[in-house]
């Protein structure tokens, strides 16, 4: 899939002045979507936050809060959801980790369990990925029930489960730093294929896989197993623009490797209550941040994302109100355009004034070739943009929806904008 074929789904799911006024999104109520899957009648192992490599799994998507209003009540987790709708389910195999018995398991989020889908000894999903030989450790998949976006979002949804996916990548990122684990991330595996053998029907697709481990000598073996086909949604409407856009996007072109591991300099403790008590902020101070915070922000950013396919994202920076820099547009630290362009900024944005009061708004574009992964490399880019910014003492927020041509015609780039996010006190 390449930018220059202009991409259908893109192009048709741009926000513009007109678009947002003419196409409101009404909400039907009574259908809205369920944010949890759980298998029943299945064995079960409640997650011990004493226990290491349960700690490690609850700091990927594990639950940090709770929020009640009249009739209705929200879960929050320590990785963000547009619209904290948390469309992305999580699965894995775990093969001689300490105290989680080998097999093949969905993590249970509302119940902080694990639920064993199928035991394995020799066996395993190794094989069905194209490895010759078993791995130690942990195999993660991340899949999306993309109903849970469509219901609000509509056709924009599927990059709203990219992004989300992202943010998952980016949580899991942030765990293995603090367990001290290493991961690699595998875009490259026949989705179609792990769809069937999980038994997903069309509302629910594997975007991602996560390598969490090393390759033994022994060889793999193709495990059997039957799953049923659980409801993750309890109202499900099919939207055939979406599934049309993950079936065009799921074969990956021109692939580039990226072998190198990020080198993080944290606090782990603090650090771990940073990955806890993580939120998205909704109104900024309109104070400046520091120009050397800054700076440091752009240095974990630009960290490489080990990946067997690492596309291209630019960082675009209008500057508000950074002690010691001009205003203005940057892309990365260079300076581009002087002026004040605040305004300009949360106009971009939606007309939200987190995009004008903030001390910095980005914007995340790209050309690149492959639109999976390289949506997921700017969630990931925004998930290290809140906890490096939250580390530092200040807010972020990502912003998921901005005037799409216009913003292209501001940065005088003819890119995809993926992702747009603001920093400050």
């Amino acid at each position: 899939m390449y930018f220059n074929d202009f991409f259908e789904y893109h192009l048709q799911t741009k926000h513009s002045y007109f678009s947002v006024r003419n196409f409101p999104n009404r909400l039907d109520w009574n259908n809205q979507p369920k944010v949890f899957k759980s298998y029943k009648n299945f064995e079960k192992i409640s997650l011990n936050l004493d226990i290491l490599n349960h700690s490690f799994l609850y700091y990927i998507a594990g639950i940090s809060a709770k929020k009640v209003y009249p009739g209705v009540e929200y879960y929050l987790r320590v990785n963000p959801s547009a619209g904290a709708l948390y469309p992305n389910e999580i699965y894995f195999q775990s093969r001689n980790n300490d105290d989680i018995p080998n097999g093949i398991y969905h993590f249970d989020i509302s119940s902080s369990s694990l639920t064993l889908l199928k035991t394995i000894n020799n066996d395993g999903l190794e094989k069905y990925l194209g490895f010759n030989t078993n791995i130690n450790g942990f195999i993660f998949f991340i899949s999306s029930l993309y109903y849970r976006s469509s219901w609000k979002y509509k056709n924009r949804a599927f990059r709203y489960c990219l992004l989300d996916s992202g943010h998952l990548l980016g949580s899991l990122e942030a765990s293995c730093y603090i367990f001290d684990k290493k991961y690699k991330i595998k875009y490259d595996f026949n989705k179609q294929l792990f769809n069937k053998l999980f038994n997903f029907s069309n509302e629910e697709f594997f975007q991602t896989c996560i390598i969490v481990g090393e390759q033994t000598n022994t060889k793999s073996k193709e495990v059997e197993f039957s799953l049923p086909n659980v409801d993750g949604t309890y109202y499900f409407e099919e939207n055939k623009f979406i599934e049309k856009a993950y079936k065009d996007s799921c074969l990956i072109k021109e692939k580039k490797q990226q072998e190198l591991n990020s080198q993080f300099i944290y606090n782990k403790e603090i650090f771990k209550q940073i990955v806890y008590n993580r939120r998205s902020i909704r109104e900024f101070s309109k104070k400046a941040i520091k120009k050397e915070e800054f700076f440091k922000i752009l240095e974990i950013l630009k960290q490489p994302i080990c990946s067997d396919c690492d596309e291209n994202v630019e960082i675009y920076c209008v500057i508000n109100k950074v002690v010691g820099m001009p205003l203005g547009l940057y892309k990365d630290n260079k300076y581009l355009k002087e002026g004040d362009f605040k305004t300009q900024a949360g106009y971009l944005c939606l007309e939200q004034s987190l995009g004008k009061d903030s001390a910095v708004t980005f914007f995340l574009t790209s050309k690149g070739k492959n639109y999976q992964e390289l949506y997921q490399k700017a969630g990931i880019l925004g998930h290290r943009l809140y906890l490096a910014s939250n580390y530092l003492g200040y807010g972020c927020s990502g912003i998921g929806a901005y005037y799409d041509d216009e913003v292209c015609e501001f940065l005088e780039e003819n890119s995809m904008v993926l992702y747009a996010l603001a920093i400050g006190n």
